[in-house]
């Protein structure tokens, strides 16, 4: 199979995975600090790299019944959050296309 393609932010401020530190975002693309993952506080995000998608699901979150699918580190296969696919609710259709990075599972990088 290979090795895995691994792109590399050039940003200032870089989260990466927190068990084997491949970049995963870019602070400018946080939308909100303001969210709850599984393990604590995250962040929604516009974009993430380094991500694979894990298979689509329904789930009912704290704002209601969403679409979404895990997001694995494609260098570890840690779970780092989830993609939201689709939401059901017409006041949660901004989260559309849209990252769950949970903060328990990245680390900072850079100049903070």
């Amino acid at each position: 199979m290979g090795r895995p393609f691994k792109q590399y932010l050039s940003g200032p401020r870089i989260y990466s995975c927190a068990t084997c530190r491949a970049h995963a975002a870019d602070h400018d693309d946080i939308i909100s600090k303001a969210f709850q993952g599984r393990h604590g506080r995250a962040y929604l995000i516009n974009n993430a790299v380094n991500v694979s998608l894990g298979p689509r699901e329904e789930r009912v979150l704290i704002t209601g019944l969403h679409t979404v699918a895990d997001i694995y580190c494609t260098s570890c296969n840690t779970v780092l959050g989830w993609k939201y696919e689709h939401a059901f609710e017409e006041s949660q259709k901004y989260k559309e296309g849209k990252y769950i990075i949970e903060k328990a599972k990245v680390m900072k990088e850079g100049n903070w």
